[in-house]
Formats: structure tokens, sequence, C-alpha cells
């Protein structure tokens, strides 16, 4: 552990003063857990309220849990028909994040994607409280309050609240807690948040064996033996079971689980640079490093997602050996040469890992401090407060930078449009929908994809003024119109480029 961190007035305070001292900073960091979960809800559901979120992800997630909510297996139909697995997929053959069932109580109270983001909102903020408490050990209270802030503003949350929601709403939290219970000496309960993480999603090992690889890396003076004996022996034993446990617990779910579940095993393999399949690649990667690191750079694209992940935290977690226990999930994207979302700094991939690297910059600020012997002459808090203000210079260049739209906090004439064509749907239909109107139908009808194949749909909404995911340009869009109209339907409303199309031919499920 760093060195300590002298407490304020300790000298002749009175164990009352102390406790009211204890009581304020847990009332301040309650606060800022919820300012941060007011402001990440708002800006969600601002978006869902502005059409500005859609089916993939947002559909596909909130008809699993729906699943789920009803006892059954989490299907999500608008998946599994867009990629050939067919009406009645689990989603846990795409992803096995059996996790999500927590949610399922919450569509007890309220049916729809808003209570997806607000649960969402609430699990992002609640990583403050390990993070401030992580480091306040280290750096003091003032440093534990910059650390909360740069966490809660960082643009790696931003960007995973733009892309709607995503299992990733609990990795912030249980990292932290994982690493934070880990350095409190609560090692079971360490443990325990590490099993909850196996359950987050199918590659959540690789973050645990890169914990394990940071435990072995950790030297206590007071344990050592011998010269030879640079670990305590429970350090040594810990951080071997979690790169164990790890990497055996990623190659189950992603081998093992998910083709149980229906899924393709293969589906999501992404290094066809380095070799065919995973034993390939890795006898690639260790006999031709060159061609491993060429992979990093190639496109140019991942160094600059890389800088911006550092460069905010100040290339503080470079101090940090704690820093290897993002190492694996960050090479599992930038080793990919075949998703280019995964090595974008936008969508939710980067909200893996903030919180841990924020951990990193706390404790790599604390040992710099102690290596340099230039703690008398630099407050704690410095390092943090230049790690939070960094981080408030990113936030008008990523997502929160559409907080100044005003078609954000009130429908445009497209939004509008959106709705009205919405409104044409019955209740209970099953309906094509093109991606950025499925979440405004999911609470009350079957919603499917709209995409270049009919699916035999009654209700079909179009776009065909602007671009829509899985299109290419509006002009295919477009051409996919006629094409419908050629095969029976008949056009029932068009505004503001949203098409709604209707064909009298019974319903296919």
């Amino acid at each position: 552990m760093a060195e300590a961190v002298a407490v304020e007035g300790a000298v002749g305070e009175t164990p009352a003063r102390r406790g009211g001292a204890a009581r304020r900073r847990r009332a301040a960091v309650a606060a800022l857990v919820a300012a941060s979960a007011l402001l990440y809800a708002a800006y969600s559901l601002m978006r869902l309220h502005a059409f500005r979120t859609g089916s993939y992800d947002l559909v596909i997630f909130d008809q699993a849990i729906r699943s789920y909510s009803r006892f059954d297996l989490p299907v999500a139909m608008v998946k599994g028909v867009h990629n050939d697995f067919g009406p009645g997929f689990s989603v846990l053959g795409d992803h096995f994040s059996p996790i999500l069932a927590l949610l399922a109580p919450l569509y007890w109270i309220h049916d729809g994607p808003e209570t997806l983001l607000l649960a969402q909102a609430v699990l992002l903020a609640l990583a403050i409280p390990p993070i401030w408490r992580y480091t306040e050990r280290r750096l003091g209270a003032g440093a534990a309050y910059c650390a909360a802030g740069a966490y809660a503003l960082s643009w790696p949350i931003a960007e995973a609240l733009a892309f709607d929601f995503h299992e990733v709403a609990f990795v912030p939290l249980l990292s932290a807690l994982m690493v934070e219970r880990h350095d409190a000496g609560r090692r079971v309960q360490a443990a325990a948040v590490a099993f909850v993480l196996l359950l987050v999603k199918e590659d959540m090992g690789l973050l645990l064996a890169g914990f394990g690889l940071y435990l072995l890396t950790r030297p206590d003076e007071r344990e050592r033996r011998t010269p030879r004996d640079l670990l305590p022996r429970g350090d040594r034993r810990a951080g071997l079971a979690y790169v164990v446990v790890g990497l055996v617990a990623t190659w189950v779910c992603s081998r093992v689980l998910i083709s149980a579940f229906g899924g393709d095993n293969d589906y999501y393999w992404a290094y066809g640079a380095l070799g065919p399949d995973l034993p390939h690649a890795a006898v690639h990667a260790l006999t031709h490093p060159w061609d491993a690191l060429a992979v990093l750079g190639t496109p140019p694209q991942k160094v600059l997602t890389m800088a911006l992940v550092a460069l905010p935290l100040l290339l503080l977690p470079l101090a940090s050996p704690l820093t290897l226990t993002a190492l694996p999930l960050l090479a599992e994207r930038m080793l990919n040469s075949r998703f280019g979302n995964w090595w974008e700094p936008h969508y939710h991939y980067n909200a893996f890992i903030i919180a841990v690297l924020v951990l990193a910059a706390a404790d790599g600020a604390a040992r710099l401090r102690g290596r340099f012997r230039i703690a008398g002459r630099v407050p704690p808090v410095r390092p943090m407060a230049g790690v939070l203000a960094a981080m408030l210079v990113c936030v008008p260049f990523f997502a929160y930078r559409h907080l100044a739209d005003p078609a954000l906090w009130r429908q445009n004439e497209r939004a509008r449009a959106a709705s009205a064509a919405a409104a044409r749907i019955p209740d209970g239909a099953l309906v094509e929908a093109a991606n950025g109107v499925g979440p405004a139908l999911t609470s009350r009808a079957r919603v499917l994809l709209w995409d270049d194949r009919s699916h035999g749909a009654p209700w079909v909404i179009a776009q065909v003024g602007r671009l829509e995911f899985p299109f290419r340009s509006p002009a295919e869009q477009r051409r996919r119109v006629e094409e419908l109209k050629a095969g029976g339907y008949r056009e029932v409303f068009r505004r503001h480029g949203y098409v709604v199309l209707f064909r009298d031919a019974g319903d296919p499920w």
C-alpha cells in the first residue's frame, strides 16, 4: 500500500469531531453519487425522448430483460431475426451476461426501456464510493473528491451513456469494489465481487486475470522473509488464483456456454490478422511479437484511442502496476482486426476499464510522491485535481457536448415526426421499425429491425431522409421502401423522412 496520509487536525481532535467530519464526508460522497446519477439519468432519458436511441442495442436489452421478468430465457427477437439466429434467440448466446436478470424485478414496476436507462445511471454512479475510499487512503479526502469527480465526468462514461444501455453498467462499480476491497484487506469480499464480475460478460475473466497479474507484482516489506521472497504468500496465491480462474472462466463462457445457448463461438472472432483461432493466434503473437505490435497500431485510430484513455489521467496509471488489471481487456480490443467499433473512442467499450484506471492514477500519484520524496512540497490533492481538470477539458469534445443542443431538451420536427409515425402502430403489432424508432415502440409492440430483407411484419416504419443503421446510405433506404411497395405494402404515413407502410397479410409469428 502507498504511504499513509496524515489526517488533518488529528492532533487534539476529539472523537465527536472526528465522527462529525466522517459524517460530512459521507454526505458529500452521497451527494456526488446522487448528482452523477441525476445527470446520467437526465441525459439518457432526454436522448430517448428525442429519438436518439436505437433498437441496436436498447431494444435488444429491453426485450431480453422483459423476457427475464416473465421467468423466461432472455429472448431478443430483434437480435435473433436480424442476425439470422431466429425469433426465439436468447441473448445468452450472444454475450454471456446472466447478471442482467437482476434487473428483471424492475420491469414489474415499469415495463420499458426507461427502466434500463435509470438503472444504468444509478449503477454507474455507485462506482464513486469505492473510488473515493481507495483514493482517500492514499492521498487524502481532497484528492479522493477529485478522483471521484474525474470518474463521474469522464468521457468513457459519457460515451457509454450515449450508446443507450449495455451490461457495462455493472462493471465500474464491481471492478472498483474488487480493487478497493482487496486493498482494504477484505480479501473474501473482493473474491465475491470478482465472482459476480464473471456474470457480467464472457470476457470479464480477462479483467480478473489482469488483477491477478497486478497482485503478483505487490511487494510487502512487512512480510518479506528473504531477499527473494518479494510477496506475501497470500498475495502470491491470490494472484495465481485470479489469473487461473479468470482465464478458465473466459474460455468456458466463450467456448462452451455461449454455444449452449444457441450462439456461434466464432461470431466475435476478430483476430484473423494473427490466426484463424485462439491457439494459432497465441502462438503467432508469441513467436512473431512484431506482428502483434503492428496490429496494435493498425489502424492509427487505435493509438489515438489509447492516448485519449491515458492522457486525461495525466499518464499517472503508467506509474502503477494496478494498470495491469485493465491491460488484457484493452489488448482484447486493440488486437482485433475486424470490428472497428472496438477500437473507437466512442461507444461503451472504454467504460469497462475507466474505474480501474482512475484507481491506478491515484495509486500512481501516491507512488510518485513517495519515490521522489516530494510529499512535503506537493500537496497530495494536486495530481488528482489535475486529472479532474483534464477530464473537464474533455467534456466539450465527447458525448456531453450534445447537452448544448436545444433539440435534446425539446422535440424538434424530426422527433415529432418519429413520434407520429410510432403512434400509427397498434398495440401488440409486429413491426419492422427503423433503428431510431424501435425504442419508442418496444414497450407496447413486437419490434424487429427494419433492414434490407423483409421479415413478413404487417407494419414497417422506414426512414428515407437520413442514414439509419444498418443501411449504408439514404438512397439504399429509399430503394428498400420502393421494394416493399412493389411487394404489396401501401403507404399510410409520410412525414419528415418517416414512412409507415402496411400490408394486410397476417402476422407470421
